[in-house]
């Protein structure tokens, strides 16, 4: 990956996410909506509208410029429709360098691998270009798919944090996995 924030898979355009991005984010947060609902915080209103999908890159785009986070938008090859996206965020570097990656897609989308295609790149990237030495990924005991997926990149079990995150309006417990650096 060169250092460069993006990557092609055999059926995806990966990148950093762009201010020009914006109607497309609103399009996949609005058909979305009711499929990421038990997995998110609440949401109000004002979230699946083009206004705060402006707002939400320019904020990233922030993030990105301060090293602290990463989202990237999941498209396909043609990059006219978002299929899903990931995020390393809460980069902390010093000592610990190491982020958390949260991810969702595209309700049509599950089932067909391709949070693992992206990922398989995104972590080689962040592993060495990025630097990081740890990222870790949480995820609800109940999601058995989240779970598969995790493993099989290669995270690892670290235990179990109880009402870890608030989502969609309760206060849920939380696997904890991380995947460290290769030697």
């Amino acid at each position: 990956m060169n250092g460069v924030i993006a990557w092609r898979t055999a059926r995806l355009s990966c990148r950093l996410a762009r201010p020009d991005d914006a109607a497309t984010l609103w399009h996949y947060r609005t058909a979305n909506r009711g499929h990421l609902a038990p997995w998110e915080p609440l949401r109000d209103e004002a979230y699946y509208t083009l206004a705060h999908a402006r707002r939400s890159l320019e904020e990233w785009m922030t993030g990105v410029a301060r090293d602290q986070a990463y989202p990237i938008l999941m498209f396909d090859p043609e990059e006219h429709t978002v299929l899903g996206s990931f995020t390393f965020s809460n980069v902390v570097r010093g000592a610990f360098q190491a982020c958390q990656l949260g991810y969702g897609l595209a309700s049509e989308q599950q089932g067909r691998g391709l949070m693992r295609e992206a990922l398989v790149p995104a972590l080689e990237w962040a592993f060495g270009p990025l630097g990081l030495h740890r990222v870790m990924a949480n995820y609800l005991p109940r999601n058995a798919r989240s779970g598969r997926l995790l493993a099989a990149l290669g995270f690892e079990h670290e235990g179990l944090a109880r009402r870890y995150l608030q989502i969609a309006g309760t206060w849920e417990d939380h696997v904890l996995t991380a995947k460290i650096a290769p030697d």
